[in-house]
């Protein structure tokens, strides 16, 4: 009765403590290494996507209008570099701790620059004069000297210029020119004389002093015919004051760089709302410049979903080990229900039962808790709460002192027959599990996700609750079809289908078969939710480039098709016309019909069908869409469902084409019927709501102007983009080379974009790393706590197991026809369990798709949770193998036993 005999106890029941350590030692683990190795993935990958942003995009840039200063100014650059350090101090301080680094630069406006070595045969040249920080450290000089001197009225202002400005212009260190700002006219207003005194090459030219606009670094081409090639060049700050001094137009920047390493996790919050403070506390006069909030803001959303998934799967895992924990205590306490009985029979209350247990725990179950605090505690990262690893070492503390209690009482009886009534605890406990379930289901699809950074209850509890009442639900309904099978095999010859059926109707493992459903679920539920990811990456990839490269750019000449099917590789190529902000009229004259910019998509759609089945994206064509037409006739029009509905209230664009809305599309005035209506199609971002898709007609000779190509897509294997990209731009400058446009500015350069770099991106997203954890642990946990779960529900019934086959065995029942009874009857049980647990793990993700913001993951393409052909190959394998081990946790089970032995008189094992 003395708890002084507790260590002498635990070594007797040496097997039943080191299991109960080993459960608490993980789950402990769990609760410390999951934050941390998720902090450490958040962070990582946070930096990557920081880093792989554009450097623009991470730059907050302040600016000023340019200004005229008054003659006797002084010391004018000087004074506004002393701001950079002020500027920045008046940030918030979460964005000043993200600062790394930062640049101040005084720039002319461009001036014509003149000189004898500038022929006019190259064309006409300006240029604008720059003083900057740090420019001096991140060069090198090539030739001559740095500006210095230029500060007097009759000085000569010194330049120096990069080695790619100089070649391109001719000229070398020691060379005069007249810097000369025009009128409207071309007539020069004030001239000042500039000297290049040195020529530079940068130390390292993707550094970020050198992205700033206008670039030093290189000449920029004309923006239209008849315009100056335009270049910076560098000068200190004396000569931007005396340049401004002198009436040029002068403007200031101060550019600060967020540093990726310097932004993490536990600040982004608040570094997204001391971006959005910036425009509010900055000094008066200056225009600010950024768009850091924006991937910012991205990488918060998905991060919030991404801790609510591994938040869910986590509970499935730590509600599987608590159950686990439960077992293994219930199993201790069964195999010393002897004892337990013996101890009441001699007087023992309830008080010494518990302490008696409760001694016993204590010298081995905190000390397991905190070898795994400390095997978590040795992985990088932060986030990990102690007080969770204090409350589960208290509740696995608890748990075998309060099943010793149950030790013992119930008394004999036949309690596993199906027809026994259940008792009026269990089944008013069954219905409230199974209310609960359903009432918080419901309320979580009402409400949604709430995205406030804290793990929701209601979220991580009702997977949880689902699984329990589905397990709840089987329990009460396997046995039927089991005894209905057992009356079948009864009248059959032989005894083991008989046997084995009927005593599977009767096993009565209620604890073990919830917790294997539970695991089962989570396992399942990860592997469904990341098949529906993976396939939505692929739908969005596909959607963005509906086969193997696309090519956008302004207009292209007609015969750039032929020279894109040409390249090596290509299989097939569709051309395309995109028109974005187009307005449809009511008839041919132009009259507005009231309906808003719309996105107008022209595409050779049997072209475009062909194109995206070679590349094996599969793209359903209305048959109606591939006619081929003449535009005389209302064109058949895939429209937008939020387009078709304006069309609907102004009366146009009918079926039958008896009223059609009009398109300009370039010059050429189309009619349009509604021949279908779509939610989305590929080649329309995922943000636009109002667009229309129209078969490329065949225009007749004596239309306005030919329908010419702004982008192909193309199908084949290995194709080259840097090819792509060399034969559109030179179809591209042949279409401006026409004469068909003049003047005005030059064209974008075309993108090529290929499907395998947009999936890539979409698969290599900051919180890709956190979900491939999470999902990964779940999967592999999950099947491994089930098959752990299912070996206690194989030893739940292994005593009574063992009775009946000593018995029969006595009766001359084979070691063949044993090895098909203990079969027979573990069958039901496993498939029951691991199928329940696979089909909710399926059903799941359905419920919680809609409230997970699982779009965060794929672009915006929303989430299909199927439960893929490879994952029910997975299940069917997980049974099978779940069958194996069960029978072998039973064949070494019943080794130990020794089944000759458990017949004899009072014998118990």
């Amino acid at each position: 009765m003395s708890p002084s005999g507790a260590p002498r106890r635990v070594r007797a029941y040496g097997g039943h403590f080191l299991l109960l350590a080993v459960l608490t030692l993980v789950t402990a683990l769990l609760i410390t290494a999951v934050p941390r190795i998720a902090d450490r993935l958040t962070g990582q990958g946070l930096r990557e996507h920081v880093a792989a942003q554009p450097v623009a995009r991470r730059d907050l840039t302040y600016t000023t209008e340019q200004v005229i200063v008054p003659r006797t100014a002084s010391r004018v650059a000087a004074t506004r570099a002393a701001e950079l350090a002020s500027i920045e101090a008046r940030m918030p301080a979460s964005v000043r701790r993200t600062i790394g680094e930062r640049w101040y630069a005084a720039q002319t406006a461009f001036s014509r620059l003149t000189g004898p070595t500038l022929s006019t045969d190259k064309g006409l040249n300006d240029l604008s004069l720059r003083a900057m920080t740090g420019l001096p450290e991140a060069a090198t000089l090539v030739e001559g000297r740095w500006p210095a001197g230029g500060g007097d009225a009759g000085d000569a202002i010194e330049v120096a210029l990069a080695d790619t400005v100089a070649g391109p212009l001719g000229i070398r260190a020691g060379s005069t020119f007249a810097l000369s700002v025009l009128d409207q006219d071309g007539n020069p207003l004030r001239r000042r004389t500039v000297a290049l005194v040195g020529v530079f090459r940068p130390t390292d030219p993707h550094a970020g002093i050198w992205d700033a606009l206008p670039s030093m670094l290189r000449v920029a081409a004309p923006t239209g015919d008849g315009e100056p090639f335009l270049s910076v060049g560098y000068t200190s700050e004396a000569g931007v004051d005396a340049a401004a001094t002198s009436g040029w137009p002068v403007s200031f920047a101060w550019r600060y760089r967020v540093a990726a390493d310097r932004v993490t996790p536990g600040q982004l919050t608040a570094l997204i709302d001391g971006l959005a403070e910036l425009e509010r506390t900055r000094p008066a006069g200056l225009t600010l410049i950024q768009g850091f909030d924006i991937p910012l803001r991205q990488f918060a959303e998905s991060l919030a979903a991404a801790r609510t998934l591994l938040a869910v799967i986590a509970a499935g895992l730590l509600a599987t080990l608590a159950g686990l924990i439960l077992l293994a205590a219930r199993l201790a306490a069964r195999r010393r229900q002897g004892e337990y009985a013996l101890l009441r029979a001699r007087g023992g209350a309830t008080a010494a039962v518990l302490g008696r247990g409760l001694a016993e725990s204590l010298l081995v179950l905190p000390l397991a808790a905190g070898v795994g605090w400390l095997l978590g505690g040795l992985l990088p990262g932060e986030g990990s709460d102690l007080r969770w690893v204090l409350l589960a070492a208290l509740l696995a503390t608890l748990v075998p002192p309060l099943t010793a209690l149950t030790a013992g009482r119930g008394g004999g009886g036949r309690t596993d027959l199906v027809g026994a009534r259940s008792p009026a605890v269990r089944l008013t406990l069954e219905v409230t599990v199974l209310a609960v379930a359903a009432v918080g289901a419901f309320l979580l699809r009402r409400r949604g996700l709430t995205l406030d950074g804290s793990v929701d209850p209601l979220l991580v509890s009702v997977p949880v609750l689902l699984a329990v009442a589905a397990a709840l639900v089987a329990l009460r309904a396997y046995p039927w079809p089991l005894r209905l099978l057992s009356r079948a095999a009864a009248r059959a010859r032989g005894s083991v289908a008989f046997l084995g059926t009927a005593r599977a109707g009767r096993a009565a493992t209620t604890g073990p078969l919830v917790v294997v459903v539970l695991a089962v679920a989570t396992a399942a539920f990860c592997g469904v939710v990341a098949a529906g990811i993976e396939n939505g990456r692929d739908r969005a990839a596909a959607r963005a480039v509906p086969g193997d490269v696309r090519v956008d750019g302004e207009r292209f000449a007609p015969d750039t098709t032929d020279a894109l099917a040409a390249l090596p590789g290509v299989r097939a190529v569709a051309p395309l016309l995109v028109e974005p902000g187009q307005r449809p009229y009511v008839d041919q004259a132009g009259r507005f019909g009231g309906i808003g910019e719309t996105r107008v998509v022209l595409v050779d759609l049997a072209r475009f069908a062909e194109v995206a089945g070679r590349a094996g994206v599969p793209v359903p064509v209305p048959d109606p869409m591939r006619a081929t037409t003449d535009g005389t006739t209302p064109l058949p029009a895939l429209v937008s469902t939020a387009l078709a509905d304006e069309f609907a209230d102004a009366g146009l664009a009918d079926a039958a084409g008896r009223r059609p809305a009009w398109l300009d599309v370039q010059g050429n005035r189309l009619p349009l019927r509604t021949a279908g209506t779509v939610d989305e199609f590929p080649l329309v971002d995922s943000d636009v709501t109002r667009f229309v898709v129209l078969p490329w007609p065949a225009l007749p000779a004596d239309a306005p102007h030919p329908l010419v190509p702004t982008g192909f897509l193309l199908a084949g294997d290995r194709v080259d983009p840097a090819a792509v990209a060399r034969v559109a731009g030179e179809g591209q400058q042949r279409y401006q080379r026409a004469g068909t446009v003049t003047g005005g500015e030059r064209p974008r350069q075309p993108t090529v974009t290929t499907r395998s770099a947009v999936r890539a991106e979409l698969g290599g997203s900051g919180v890709n790393g956190l979900l491939v954890f999470g999902f990964t642990i779940g999967a592999v946990g999950g099947g491994v706590l089930g098959l752990l779960a299912l070996a206690f529900a194989v030893l739940a019934g292994a005593r009574g197991r063992g009775q009946v086959l000593s018995r029969l065995r006595t009766m001359g029942l084979s070691r063949r026809q044993w090895r098909g009874l203990l079969l027979v009857e573990l069958t039901p049980l496993v498939l029951v369990s691991v199928l329940t647990g696979a089909v909710v793990g399926a059903l799941l993700p359905l419920l919680l798709t809609p409230v997970l913001g699982l779009p965060a993951f794929t672009g915006g393409m929303a989430v299909r949770a199927r439960f893929e052909p490879g994952l029910v190959a997975g299940v069917l394998g997980l049974a099978v193998l779940a069958l194996g081990f069960a029978v072998a946790v039973e064949a070494l089970n019943n080794r130990r036993m020794r089944l000759g032995e458990v017949l004899r008189l009072g014998e118990e094992s």
